[in-house]
């Protein structure tokens, strides 16, 4: 998938990968992600044809946490 220039244009703005067994895995690391970063949230979990595991793409700003983000 394409990474859009509007998600690094800032120092702190990060496009995370996931690569996880399964769906509970991949949401669990995403919830933890959102506690310690303003991030895009839970996002959908895809699973790709002739690969293991799951995937999915969080956007976080490492500068915002949480309760700064709004």
């Amino acid at each position: 998938m394409k990474i859009d220039a509007q998600h690094i244009d800032e120092p702190g703005l990060v496009v995370l990968d996931i690569t996880a067994a399964n769906e509970a895995t991949a949401h669990a690391v995403m919830a933890k992600l959102e506690q310690r970063w303003a991030t895009s949230g839970i996002m959908l979990v895809r699973r790709e044809p002739g690969a293991q595991g799951v995937k999915a793409r969080v956007y976080a700003d490492t500068c915002r946490s949480p309760a700064t983000s709004a």
